[in-house]
C-alpha cells in the first residue's frame, strides 16, 4: 500500500490515525474538556493534512478549478458537522460567527498567508483573469443576497418577523446558483502559470500522476468519514473549554472554529503557493469561500429546522456582514489584474488580525 501512495502520503495519513486515535481514547477515558479540544483541534489539522496531500496528488489529473471544486467540498466537511453538532447544542451564535468566519478564514488568512508566502518566494504570483474574476464576483454576489435579510428584517421593513422564512427562501435560492455555477467553473479555460502541476520525478517517483486513483480516493473517504466524530467530539469539549479561558462565543466562532474547520485550505492554498502555482492556490481558496456562501450556509439554515431547536437565520450582525462585505470587495479586486504580491497577502493578514481583535471582548461562553 505504502509503495502504492508514497512514502510521504502514507506518513500524512499515518500521522492523523495516531491524531484520531489519541482523541478517541482521551474522550473514551473522560479526560479534562480542555485537553480532549486541543486533541481535537490536533485531529481536525492532521485530518486536513492528509485531505490536502490527497488533493495535491488528485490536482496531477484534474484541473485547477476541479481540484479547487473536490478539495473545497471534502475540506468543508469538517464544517458542516461542526455546525450539525453545534446547532443541537444549542450554540447558534457560535455557528454564525463560524460562517462567516470560515469565508474571512479563507478570503484574508489563507489567501493573505498564501500570498505572502508565495510573494516572498516568487514575487509577482500571476493567475488567470478570467477564472478567478469569475470566482471573485459570485463571491461578491453571494455576500450581497447574504445582506437581504439582515436589511430586509429590521424593525418597520416589509419582512419584519419573518427572518426564517426569509432566510429559507434566501438558502434555496444560493444553493441553486450553486449548482449553476459547477459546470460553468469547471468548462473555464485554465491558462494561467500553474494550472498544471509539473511532477519532479527524481524527488518521488511515486508522486507521479500515472499511479492506481483507489488508494488516494479510499484515503479521502476515511479521512471525510472520520470528520464527523472529530467533529462530535470537538463540539462537546467546546463550550468547558472555552468557558475555562474565558473566550467569547464570536471568537471562538469566527477565529477558532472556522481555522480549525479550513485547516485543509490553509495547507493546501498554501503549499500551492509556495510552488509558484497561483492558479490552484486561488482556486482552492475562492472555491471553498464560495462553497460556505453557496453551499454550506444555505445548507446549515436548512438542515437547523430539522436538528436543531429553532431554526437559524441569515440575519448576522453588522460587524460580520461589513466584514463580509469588505473581504469580498478586496478579493475582487486583488484577482481583477491577474497578479498580486506579497504585500497585498500582508494587508489582508493585518485586517484579519484586527476583525479578530474586534470581537475578542465579546460575551464569553458559559
Amino acid at each position: 500500500m505504502i509503495g502504492r501512495i508514497g512514502r510521504r502520503t502514507a506518513l500524512v495519513f499515518g500521522s492523523y490515525g495516531i491524531a484520531f486515535l489519541l482523541l478517541a481514547v482521551a474522550h473514551q477515558l473522560g479526560a479534562p474538556p480542555l485537553l480532549t479540544f486541543v486533541l481535537a483541534v490536533v485531529a481536525l489539522a492532521a485530518g486536513a493534512m492528509s485531505v490536502g496531500e490527497a488533493t495535491d496528488r488528485l490536482s496531477h489529473r484534474l484541473s485547477p478549478a476541479a481540484t479547487g471544486l473536490v478539495q473545497s467540498t471534502l475540506g468543508n466537511l469538517p464544517e458542516l458537522f461542526l455546525a450539525i453538532f453545534a446547532l443541537q447544542a444549542g450554540l447558534f451564535n457560535v455557528v454564525a460567527a463560524a460562517l462567516v468566519g470560515s469565508v474571512l478564514g479563507n478570503a484574508l488568512f489563507v489567501l493573505g498567508l498564501a500570498l505572502v508566502v508565495g510573494g516572498l518566494r516568487h514575487g509577482q504570483l500571476k493567475f488567470s483573469k478570467a477564472a478567478n474574476r469569475l470566482y471573485a464576483t459570485i463571491l461578491l454576489l453571494g455576500v450581497a443576497a447574504l445582506i437581504v435579510p439582515f436589511l430586509a428584517t429590521q424593525v418597520g421593513e416589509p419582512d419584519f418577523g419573518h427572518a426564517s422564512e426569509l432566510s429559507a427562501v434566501v438558502a434555496v435560492t444560493l444553493l441553486v446558483i450553486f449548482a449553476i455555477s459547477i459546470p460553468i467553473s469547471l468548462r473555464l479555460p485554465q491558462a494561467g502559470p500553474g494550472a498544471r502541476p509539473e511532477v519532479d520525478e527524481e524527488v518521488d517517483r511515486t508522486q507521479a500522476p500515472h499511479g492506481p486513483l483507489w488508494p488516494i480516493l479510499l484515503a479521502l473517504a476515511l479521512s471525510a468519514g472520520s470528520a464527523a466524530l472529530v467533529a462530535d467530539w470537538f463540539v462537546e469539549a467546546l463550550r468547558p473549554a472555552m468557558a475555562t479561558i474565558g473566550m467569547s462565543e464570536a471568537f471562538a466562532g469566527l477565529i477558532v472554529i472556522a481555522l480549525a474547520g479550513n485547516a485543509v485550505e490553509n495547507l493546501a492554498a498554501i503549499r500551492a503557493a509556495s510552488q509558484n502555482r497561483a492558479d490552484l492556490s486561488l482556486s482552492l481558496v475562492l472555491n471553498s469561500a464560495l462553497q460556505v456562501v453557496l453551499f454550506l450556509a444555505p445548507l446549515v439554515v436548512l438542515l437547523s429546522f430539522f436538528v436543531a431547536s429553532a431554526p437559524l437565520t441569515l440575519v448576522f450582525t453588522p460587524l460580520l456582514l461589513g466584514a463580509l462585505a469588505v473581504s469580498a470587495i478586496l478579493v475582487f479586486a486583488i484577482v481583477l489584474d491577474g497578479e498580486a504580491n506579497a504585500l497585498e497577502g500582508a494587508m489582508l493578514l493585518g485586517l484579519y488580525v484586527i476583525i479578530a481583535a474586534a470581537v475578542w471582548w465579546g460575551p464569553p461562553i458559559r
